[in-house]
């Protein structure tokens, strides 16, 4: 069986399709993309509607034309959550986006600067995930993480949610006993320099097993990589990781996190559409003259499994 993977946390809006090919041959089959901010605040309401449009309209189309499956997770970000008067016009539109087709979880939603504001509307979009029944997807603070990391813990529970149905991301070794002690699912960033790099991912699986682990690559229009996932669990094999434990970490833990949602099932993959690139979203095609990609059949997109 060709190995395959899952990268539960990517901002593909902020990529190529250079990248969506080289991910299709290395194996991922499945992302998940977070509403995320944008590199400088938006400045009003109609900027959010469009970039939440796009996540969940053309970016899944334009992953669908490389043979990937595309979900999103929708939220308002901690960092533009300090804009008190925009934040309130986005809670508003959010249960609009929530309910459509696709749609995981609510987030990623926490802390940033771990602000007033910011606490303020984490538990607002907390509540809201209880009221349409929703997984959440946390975003755990860059600056005194591990602080952090708890308090986004301690509110969810005052806020009587289930841990299993709580994704805490961009975990750390600091982090993660405190996140699996408590029941909650613990998802690790995979960044170049920053956060987690793949060897030490290695080491904490290594320490904690797979249970409830799970790793993404986060990339975005940053310095990052899209091929971290397979990548890793390249390496995990190579440092003498059981194949289970680096199944799950990349691919199975995923799928049995964001599949309570009930809009994420290994048969979504595992019985594709054929690709045709001849398709047109709202008028436009991926190809800019190319000779388009026509499957007769569900054909696999990684029948030619290369990592570089």
């Amino acid at each position: 069986m060709t190995t395959r993977f899952i990268d539960p946390h990517i901002h593909m809006n902020a990529r190529t399709t250079d990248d969506y090919e080289r991910m299709a041959a290395a194996g991922v089959i499945a992302v998940i993309e977070p509403a995320f901010w944008v590199g400088q605040p938006r400045t009003n309401i109609g900027t959010f509607i469009d970039y939440l449009s796009t996540i969940v309209g053309f970016e899944r189309f334009r992953a669908g034309q490389f043979g990937i499956r595309h979900y999103c997770a929708i939220g308002l970000n901690a960092k533009e959550a300090n804009n008190e008067a925009l934040s309130e016009e986005v809670l508003d539109i959010l249960p609009r986006y929530l309910c459509k087709e696709g749609v995981v979880a609510v987030g990623e939603i926490g802390f940033d600067d771990q602000t007033i504001l910011e606490e303020r509307y984490y538990r607002a979009q907390l509540e809201l995930a209880k009221e349409l029944e929703m997984l959440v997807m946390v975003h755990t603070p860059h600056r005194d993480k591990k602080r952090g990391t708890s308090r986004s813990m301690a509110i969810a529970l005052e806020h009587k949610l289930t841990p299993g149905r709580v994704i805490i991301d961009h975990n750390n070794e600091e982090t993660v006993e405190e996140v699996l002690e408590r029941g909650f699912w613990a998802a690790f960033t995979l960044y170049p320099q920053t956060k987690m790099g793949n060897e030490r991912m290695v080491e904490i699986v290594r320490k904690y097993g797979s249970e409830r682990i799970f790793c993404d690559s986060s990339a975005d229009w940053g310095v990052s990589d899209p091929l971290a996932v397979p990548k890793t669990h390249r390496l995990m094999l190579e440092r003498g990781i059981a194949k289970e434990q680096a199944a799950a970490v990349c691919y199975g833990n995923a799928l049995a996190a964001y599949g309570q949602s009930g809009q994420m099932q290994e048969a979504d993959w595992l019985n594709p559409s054929p690709i045709d690139q001849r398709t047109l979203y709202q008028g436009n095609s991926v190809l800019r003259g190319q000779v388009p990609r026509i499957d007769e059949t569900g054909a696999d997109p990684m029948a030619q499994l290369v990592i570089k």
